[in-house]
């Protein structure tokens, strides 16, 4: 089985209205404890001074809002991780649009990596939110070095034998980092310029949206790295591999696009 990790996005569509979050719910149970303890202290910090928990989330003044937001996480409605994170990545992949294949395929093989959540399947209902994986809690500490242990023990039965296609960003890349043999059928993505030879962010999220479309539509089942670099170039995308030098590394993909847009 494929599984995709994705970042999240900063912006992110308003709650649901239907209930509200039920941590016991969602996917990959083995870290409900974890994270239990980043909403409680986001909770508390968020219903407590407004200028510190802004301070201490990165939040500037027109997002003040955010704080309130946080504050009521607990009893705000909820609805699944793929409505509620949106932005260039999230746009581009489009999965309101997928067929019901496709759809099916994406709620078995997306992983969203969260500072708050740790990681949700995009069917996983959750409220709206602002807590980047870079943020340090004040009871925490650095939400990276919060999820290490806890992802280190779920992730790899959530990667079974299958590929794990890694399209995090670096800051959501450090609250787990496959390892031994999960690392060998892991694929790591860069997206270039072509002409240039460099990453700009909109395109780099917005190809990898696409890839992410193209190969749930195309229900392709690589099962390792080599396997999906020729997928990748029978779906069109200009794909350069590089296979690691020692076992217990990732691949190193990049895909080249010559237009910006």
């Amino acid at each position: 089985m494929l599984l995709v990790l994705l970042p999240p996005s900063e912006g992110k569509a308003n709650g649901g209205e239907g209930a509200s979050l039920r941590l016991e719910s969602l996917s990959l149970p083995g870290l409900t404890a974890a994270r239990d303890a980043v909403l409680g202290e986001l909770v508390e910090l968020c219903c407590g001074d407004e200028e510190k928990a802004r301070e201490v989330l990165g939040l500037s003044e027109g997002l003040r809002g955010e704080v309130a937001k946080n504050a009521g996480l607990r009893t705000a409605g909820a609805r699944p991780a793929g409505e509620v994170y949106t932005g260039v990545l999230y746009d581009a992949l489009g999965l309101a649009t997928l067929d019901a294949a496709a759809r099916r395929r994406a709620a078995d093989s997306l992983l969203v990596f969260s500072g708050l959540w740790g990681a949700v399947r995009v069917t996983d209902p959750i409220p709206s939110y602002r807590c980047s994986m870079g943020v340090k809690l004040p009871g925490l500490g650095a939400l990276a070095g919060h999820w290490r242990a806890p992802m280190a023990e779920v992730l790899p039965e959530a990667a079974a034998d299958g590929l794990v296609l890694d399209l995090r960003s670096s800051a959501y890349a450090a609250a787990w980092r496959p390892k031994g043999e999960v690392a060998g059928r892991t694929a790591t993505v860069r997206v270039l310029h072509a002409p240039t030879r460099k990453v700009v962010s909109h395109f780099n999220k917005a190809t990898k949206g696409r890839i992410v479309r193209a190969l749930l539509t195309a229900g392709a089942a690589p099962k390792d790295p080599a396997e999906l670099v020729e997928v990748l170039r029978e779906l069109g995308y200009a794909v350069e591999a590089e296979a690691p030098g020692k076992a217990g590394k990732a691949w190193a993909l990049d895909v080249l696009v010559d237009e910006i847009h």
